[in-house]
């Protein structure tokens, strides 16, 4: 009976950590989000399928405008690490995903261009570090 209950704990040890750098994930401050599956790399982008899966991209909420992530790897159970391109293909980054706690991700651009949205008819630059949280 001990040894059962140890593998079922082990298992949803296992399925919890698999699920980490996969779902939905939001910043209220700047009204972005990230829709990740670093895992299986089956997202598409709504209107934009012509991308294929993908392992995730970066939106803004009522807005088509985002950054393809075009590789992800995830280096452990707390950090992934991803190379993306906005959608016009003219500016690409790399960028870091760290899990912090059960719903926290810090963000980090790390090389390359400066992640710029569409806001009011003009482009903002996001942080270099951004906090997101699990939807």
């Amino acid at each position: 009976m001990t040894l059962i209950i140890g593998l079922i704990t082990a298992s949803s040890f296992a399925q919890e950590g698999k699920n980490t750098f996969k779902g939905y994930l939001y910043n209220d401050e700047y009204e972005v989000y990230l829709r990740i599956n670093f895992y299986d790399q089956n997202i598409k982008i709504p209107g934009q399928e012509l991308y294929g899966d993908i392992p995730g991209y970066l939106g803004r909420k009522n807005h088509s405008f985002c950054w393809v992530m075009v590789s992800a790897e995830v280096e452990s159970e707390q950090k992934a690490t991803m190379t993306m391109v906005n959608d016009f293909g003219s500016e690409d980054l790399t960028a870091s995903l760290t899990y912090i706690s059960d719903s926290t991700y810090v963000f980090r651009q790390e090389e390359g261009s400066t992640v710029k949205i569409p806001k009011n008819g003009k482009w903002q630059k996001l942080p270099k570090k951004l906090t997101f949280k699990r939807k």
